[in-house]
């Protein structure tokens, strides 16, 4: 696969992300970030955050080990992987792992500023 069709598979997989983030219709004057305000309950649309954090930490785990897998075959000889597949796999790998590391500590600094609000 070339450089740019895994870009674009991977722009696409962060969109269906953020549709599932953002819900089915959020013109509606009662919907807010996904969340749907009714008698003062709050109710989740569409994904739970938790089950969507999962799977991307599960999509991250699948790229490393993919990456991992690759740079097995080469090193042992595997004529049908080439050094450029290898890279490309090790360095979609590193910014997958960033990423994921970049939403930790963004989750993080989100808790302690709760955490930290005067009641």
């Amino acid at each position: 696969m070339s450089v740019d069709m895994e870009m674009t598979r991977l722009l696409a997989d962060m969109q269906t992300m953020r549709a599932k983030v953002m819900g089915p219709d959020m013109s509606q004057s009662n919907t807010i970030n996904g969340v749907n305000n009714i008698d003062g309950a709050n109710k989740p649309e569409g994904a739970e955050f938790s089950n969507m954090l999962k799977d991307a930490i599960n999509k991250v785990n699948e790229v490393q080990k993919e990456s991992g897998e690759l740079k097995t075959s080469f090193l042992q000889g595997d004529p049908t992987v080439d050094l450029a597949q290898v890279m490309i796999a090790s360095q979609k790998a590193t910014v997958a792992f960033q990423a994921m590391t970049q939403v930790r500590n963004k989750l993080v600094d989100a808790y302690k500023d709760v955490m930290n609000m005067p009641v």
